[in-house]
């Protein structure tokens, strides 16, 4: 049986490729704070408005040293066009093949429809989970919870030991 990933929990170890091609891992990101937002389907109505917002503040994201990476199961094809047509200087990470598979590791695969549920991850440096935010289907993540979120990462990871 596999324990849903929730706050004080390692987060599980990925890799995935971005919307280039090049591998990112969220071991090579140990020692920097990440946010791992999950979302349906690029090119949506919803996740493009969420995605666009979050491009919008990603400057709140940089000055707490804050690594935003974006999931989707869409193909890193479609995530390159995407990202290139709205702009986004974050990562857009492809779970693809094996369909669905960090998604799944993360417990937000919705297995009969084939995609990943609204769910942000906010990940401390050591690797640990500090807070999570989720949103059904044809609803966003109000940025207001990103905000307060942050912060919290972000005074959780001043009180950490180095």
């Amino acid at each position: 049986m596999r324990i849903q990933p929730a706050p004080g929990h390692l987060a599980p170890g990925f890799e995935l490729p971005n919307q280039h091609g090049e591998p990112v891992s969220l071991s090579a990101l140990r020692g920097t704070a990440v946010v791992l937002v999950f979302y349906p389907f690029a090119f949506s109505r919803v996740c493009t408005d969420e995605l666009d917002e979050l491009q919008a503040n990603l400057g709140e994201f940089r000055s707490r040293s804050a690594r935003v990476l974006a999931v989707s199961i869409d193909h890193r094809y479609a995530l390159r066009t995407y990202a290139e047509q709205r702009g986004y200087g974050f990562d857009l990470l492809s779970d693809f093949w094996p369909h669905g598979e960090v998604a799944e590791q993360y417990r937000v695969l919705n297995l009969s429809e084939g995609y990943a549920r609204r769910s942000t991850f906010f990940i401390d440096p050591a690797g640990l989970i500090n807070s999570r935010v989720d949103a059904p289907l044809g609803e966003g993540r109000a940025f207001e919870t990103y905000r307060s979120a942050l912060l919290s990462l972000s005074q959780h990871t001043a009180e950490s030991p180095r």
